[in-house]
């Protein structure tokens, strides 16, 4: 899977004429093992640790991870750049009553893909993406324009324990392992599983089933416990579609009607 996935990456640099790859990285499983992904390719890949009011243990490993990666390769380039006046001049103007809404978390993750997309600019790249199937495909649990505004997806078609597989395989250092998953958008360390409401191997038992059993919603099992996850996850999927599926665009027909 893992000479698949950066064959995959270097085929798509070599059609399209890119040298660089720009990559945030967040302390995270996820954009651990993407950007190790992007350096094996050879390429030169640029990771960024972007802090905002960053929970010091994510900042930690965010920068132990890219010590990492500079320490295994050499294609390696690395930024902080701390974003963090940069969201409270945003927020101050915006947001002055509403200091912990879900808008304002999402408004950190854009700020951040405006940011890759700045270095990705200047340095003639592309921006990857972090996101996995489950998160993905599945129940839209990603910010629509911030870290879903990327160019390409290396571990979109991966679940959420496949990237742990991979993880262990490339050797990633054992503290990102160990944290329990989170997006890093609030301040009160809330984790992936306190959002979704369940775990992600419980997700993706549920979002297996669906597909299988070619569900486009909620149908009760008969089995309690797993009719509560399974509900829970068209739950968050049916909310997020939006986020999934194309824009919709109007279609004029062919003959043109005007108004009389």
């Amino acid at each position: 899977m893992i000479k698949d996935i950066v064959n995959w990456i270097c085929d798509y640099t070599k059609e399209h004429n890119i040298k660089t790859l720009v990559i945030g990285v967040s302390g995270g499983i996820d954009s651990a093992v993407t950007s190790a992904l992007c350096a094996l390719t050879g390429l030169r890949v640029i990771v960024i640790n972007m802090p905002i009011h960053q929970d010091k243990m994510l900042d930690f490993l965010s920068d132990k991870h890219i010590d990492w990666l500079e320490m295994s390769f050499n294609n390696i380039e690395s930024k902080k750049l701390d974003l963090t006046n940069a969201f409270d001049v945003f927020s101050d103007v915006f947001f002055e009553s509403d200091k912990d809404s879900l808008s304002l978390a999402n408004s950190r993750a854009r700020l951040r893909m405006m940011t890759l997309y700045q270095v990705a600019a200047t340095n003639g790249g592309i921006v990857v993406g972090t996101g996995n199937k489950v998160e993905d495909f599945g129940v839209g649990f990603f910010t629509k324009y911030g870290d879903g505004g990327v160019d390409i997806s290396p571990i979109a078609d991966l679940m959420k324990t496949e990237v742990y597989e991979l993880a262990k395989e490339l050797e990633i250092v054992d503290e990102i392992l160990d944290a329990p998953p989170t997006d890093g958008l609030w301040n009160d360390g809330r984790t992936d599983e306190d959002q979704l409401g369940a775990s992600y191997p419980e997700i993706e038992k549920a979002m297996t089933w669906a597909e299988e059993n070619e569900l486009d919603q909620f149908e009760p099992t008969g089995d309690e416990n797993f009719d509560l996850v399974l509900n829970t996850y068209f739950t968050h999927r049916l909310k997020n579609l939006h986020k999934m599926n194309s824009i919709p665009v109007f279609k004029r027909d062919e003959k043109e009607c005007f108004a009389q």
